[in-house]
């Protein structure tokens, strides 16, 4: 891998994230971070299936024409993937940024919505879907990164999660943007309306956008009750 790292993107429990070029190019490399607690056999498999998972679902999503970043390396023995590096900011930073305009900030909020739908469409849940980790371009056109917790599922359940945890997300640390994940929300629901019903796909048919937002409900139900 010639990677020129530039800058770190990001330091976490699970991965380290540069941004940097590869072979002149603008581009991303995600290094697995080994946990010391755990077993090292069990470190070294359990990261590379999760590395393993992330790589393929990523070469899945890009060859359907969604803008996620593709995937140009991978050194799984090592837990290191090179990506190109998608342009944008992260949403966080668009809502948290005082001079974006409330229109901008409506169409990057609905656009986020799209993004996730047309996820969803492939029966592919996000995994930890926040505002971190949604880019948005200056035309307020949305990007989905970093997959490493992402899966393939048909169970409306975990789809539900995903829109919950975006809800909490806008509720708990954007309380100033009004009607946040009203705006999210209608982004969703419009994709499914603009490309119509869903196909079967190898393992059944992934829930619809009104399934998943019923199950939206139950999910924060839930939470009340339990809280």
């Amino acid at each position: 891998m010639v990677f020129q790292p530039e800058s770190r993107l990001h330091l976490g429990a699970e991965a380290e994230v540069w941004s940097g070029t590869w072979m002149g190019r603008p581009a991303i490399k995600k290094m697995r971070r080994n946990r010391a607690w755990r077993h090292p056999d069990i470190e070294r498999r359990l990261g590379y299936r999760r590395m393993l998972s992330e790589v393929r679902i990523l070469i899945r999503i890009h060859s359907t024409g969604m803008p996620v970043p593709a995937v140009w390396d991978v050194d799984l023995d090592n837990g290191r993937i090179i990506m190109e590096k998608m342009q944008g900011r992260p949403l966080i930073e668009v809502l948290r940024d005082q001079t974006s305009e409330p229109n901008f900030i409506q169409s990057a909020l609905e656009n986020s919505g799209k993004a996730v739908r047309m996820l969803h469409r492939m029966a592919i849940t996000h995994g930890d879907l926040s505002t971190n980790n949604i880019l948005i371009d200056d035309q307020a056109n949305a990007f989905l990164i970093d997959f490493g917790l992402s899966a393939v599922e048909y169970e409306v359940e975990r789809f539900g999660i995903d829109l919950h945890v975006m809800d909490e997300i806008l509720g708990a640390s954007h309380p100033n943007i009004v009607n946040g994940i009203d705006n999210f929300v209608n982004g969703y629901l419009q994709y499914d309306d603009n490309q119509g019903p869903l196909q079967e796909l190898s393992g059944g048919t992934p829930p619809t956008a009104t399934e998943v937002l019923k199950r939206l409900d139950d999910v924060r139900s839930r939470v009340r009750y339990h809280g």
